[in-house]
């Protein structure tokens, strides 16, 4: 079992959603919390939402600057002595088909989704690897699991977030740090109206995604939040929480290569 009363947990994304979530929750169970955002106003929020005495500090930061995050990480190590939790959280999203979506669109969601966990991953395992000590916890998605119309950048950065996890799994053995990967399903974050649209899709594949996320986009991220927290406790490697995950997560190893006709019955 994972203990996190006085342990430094990073926490990604943390101005709102299932960041601020993260951080309330782990405040209670007595975490020191390095928060960052690129919302410094919601990152403000957050930080005035946890319990007198908390340990945290807030970081303005943009996942998708690799700079950037080397330099959080040193900042975290200064401000903490080290990192003993990574969950890399941040996210976003673009809706639009492939055949829409322009190569900068696509840049763009990787450049957060994607290369924004492998710079945070990068840039704490040292520390991690060095004390034999440590978590890194990516968040992936049930869209890492399944291709799901009109999120293709999405499913692309979310797919390579498991492929880097799954890895980390093998490549960590015996060295005393850990990785999970977590698979939120429908999750009632803003994460579809904070998203951006792609320029050149038709009302058509936005009415799709809309009507998709109306109907899916159920848990409380609170919930969702607990859901990661108690995982990672177990010491689970993977973490399914949501609406419609464990059921996304057996039509992916039940039914491979039929389940998009079930996707879209979903849907």
């Amino acid at each position: 079992m994972r203990r996190f009363a006085n342990k430094v947990v990073v926490v990604t994304g943390a101005a709102s959603g299932i960041g601020r979530c993260l951080a309330q929750q782990l405040a209670a169970k007595g975490a020191r919390l390095a928060l960052s955002d690129i919302n410094a106003q919601g990152l403000a929020e957050t930080l005035q939402s946890l319990p007198a005495g908390t340990e945290a500090r807030s970081y303005a930061l943009d996942m998708s600057k690799r700079d950037a995050v080397f330099v959080h990480a040193e900042d975290v190590k200064r401000d903490f002595g080290t990192a003993h939790f990574v969950i890399n959280n941040a996210g976003a999203t673009v809706v639009g088909t492939v055949a829409h979506l322009s190569i900068e669109e696509i840049e763009w969601q990787l450049g957060i989704n994607l290369w924004g966990v492998i710079y945070g991953t990068k840039a704490f395992l040292p520390m991690m690897l060095a004390q034999r000590e440590g978590c890194i916890a990516n968040v992936s998605s049930v869209f890492g699991l399944v291709g799901f119309p009109t999120q293709g950048a999405y499913n692309i950065s979310k797919f390579g977030v498991r492929g880097l996890t799954e890895c980390l799994w093998t490549e960590l053995h015996d060295t005393g740090v850990e990785a999970v990967c977590i698979h939120p399903g429908g999750i009632a974050t803003n994460i579809d109206k904070a998203g951006r649209r792609c320029a050149a899709s038709g009302p058509e594949e936005q009415n799709f995604f809309d009507s998709a996320a109306t109907k899916l986009l159920l848990t409380p991220p609170g919930e969702c939040a607990a859901d990661i927290i108690a995982g990672l406790e177990r010491g689970d490697r993977r973490i399914l929480t949501g609406h419609k995950s464990t059921t996304l997560y057996w039509l992916s190893r039940l039914l491979p290569n039929a389940y998009p006709r079930i996707l879209r019955m979903l849907a």
